[in-house]
């Protein structure tokens, strides 16, 4: 006979000491992932100036990234590297915190992370309605860009430093890949 364990909650996520990691729940389950390396962080400084400069020049909606709770359910939170939520969104963004699925997500890959980034969490985003979710691998130098329809993520491509991505969810914005990626 095997004993359940239950599931950590986003109650008990709040409890937890402030020790300078990154903790997220997903199912339930208690997940704590090490600091970004230098590259991770320069991709991700990078994505949110171009991005975070656009929405706001535009009055579109909020950039905002880690670390920031995404709230998806009390045994599903999330820490996201970049976020968007449009202007008619923005109420899902509370003092503490976001309480529903962000417009775009973007997860930049570390080895500690690829497969929790790949499939679990795309698994997730999918299941709470994220419009458009972006993979960036910085080893291989490309993003891959998922876009939501019929309640799931279809796959539009894996893009190089050499192309651009229209960001779906950003209405004109379209994105010269070589501004983001670190050579």
């Amino acid at each position: 006979m095997t004993t359940r364990t239950k599931p950590v909650t986003y109650d008990d996520y709040l409890a937890l000491p402030n020790d300078g990691k990154k903790y997220e729940i997903i199912e339930g389950e208690l997940i704590m992932t090490p600091s970004p390396i230098s590259e991770h962080q320069i991709i991700s400084r990078n994505i949110v100036l171009i991005l975070g400069t656009y929405v706001s020049k535009n009055k579109l909606g909020e950039v905002l990234y880690a670390p920031i709770d995404v709230v998806l359910s009390m045994t599903d939170v999330v820490q996201p590297d970049i976020v968007f939520i449009s202007s008619e969104r923005t109420g899902i963004i509370t003092k503490k915190n976001i309480i529903a699925a962000p417009d775009l997500v973007i997860e930049i890959l570390s080895e500690s992370t690829e497969t929790l980034d790949r499939v679990t969490k795309k698994n997730l985003y999918e299941h709470y309605g994220v419009r458009e979710y972006w993979i960036v691998n910085p080893t291989a130098k490309t993003i891959e860009q998922y876009i939501l329809e019929n309640k799931a993520f279809h796959f539009l491509g894996s893009f190089t430093s050499d192309q651009s991505i229209d960001v779906r969810t950003v209405g004109g914005l379209t994105v010269n890949l070589k501004d983001v990626l670190v050579s």
